[in-house]
């Protein structure tokens, strides 16, 4: 009797024997006709996985194998429409737009148009012209100096820093008469307030001051820069920076990379 096995695998029939009617009659005589042996081989099955659009196994497991194939297709074929179907929205979304959408690309295109009407090269060159003007006359607004201010006692000095434009830079030079890398300095701020008209530039000997003995000795020159009545800048001893000898130049650099002179 074949197994279930053989039913899912394909059923093997080995030396199957098959006989004349009345095979177990011993009455028919010597004359009885030899039993004829049949022997069929089936051919073994093909690989379960392995369909080719045919259902070659009709055991349980073929129809299985048929079913989870049928279902593939079916999957495989769902996905390529809901991509076909997301692709068709993208494009969709991308090409149509709403009346207003087109109304307000239609009035950003005219402005543009008239924008570039206007922006000739003469528009350019009156604009340009306009701005100059208006930045001559905030530079002729502005307070000029021009010159180092010598300042003569201690309430000289604070109200050179309170009293001025909060917008104006005021840069003190506390120097001594005995210390050469002094006499230097003063050399370098007269040419940089000339260069700098709308930067305040003053000096006060160490003396009146009332700053130590300490400070007065080793401290000087010292630059002190104040805006708004506040410092915002205090180098000393920059005689350790700058040494006995030094040019406009060099306090012009140094200045500029702290940000208390802006660039010309």
């Amino acid at each position: 009797m074949a197994t279930l096995e053989d039913k899912i695998l394909g059923e093997k029939l080995h030396n199957y024997c098959s006989s004349s009617e009345d095979e177990g009659s011993e009455d028919e005589g010597s004359g009885d006709e030899e039993k004829t042996i049949k022997t069929s081989v089936t051919a073994e099955p093909p690989p379960v996985n392995n369909w080719n659009g045919s259902a070659s196994n009709t055991g349980p497991k073929g129809v299985l194998e048929d079913w989870r194939r049928f279902k593939q297709l079916e999957a495989e074929n769902r996905k390529e429409v809901e991509r076909e179907r997301i692709a068709l929205a993208k494009k969709l979304t991308l090409t149509v737009k709403t009346e207003a959408e087109d109304d307000a690309d239609k009035e950003r295109d005219e402005i543009e148009d008239e924008l570039n009407e206007l922006i000739d090269e003469g528009f350019l060159m009156k604009y340009q012209q306009q701005r100059m003007q208006e930045l001559m006359a905030k530079l002729q607004k502005a307070p000029k100096f021009g010159k180092v201010i010598t300042l003569k006692s201690q309430d000289e000095f604070l109200n050179a820093i309170d009293k001025e434009d909060p917008k104006i830079a005021v840069i003190v030079h506390i120097y001594s008469d005995k210390k050469r890398a002094c006499q230097t300095m003063d050399g370098c701020i007269n040419v940089l307030a000339t260069e700098y008209p709308t930067t305040k530039f003053c000096r006060i000997a160490a003396d009146i001051t009332g700053l130590s003995r300490h400070f007065r000795v080793d401290g000087v020159p010292a630059l002190l820069v104040y805006k708004g009545g506040q410092v915002i800048g205090n180098f000393v001893q920059l005689a350790t920076e700058l040494g006995n000898d030094f040019f406009a130049t060099d306090v012009e650099k140094f200045l500029i990379e702290f940000g208390m002179l802006p660039e010309n």
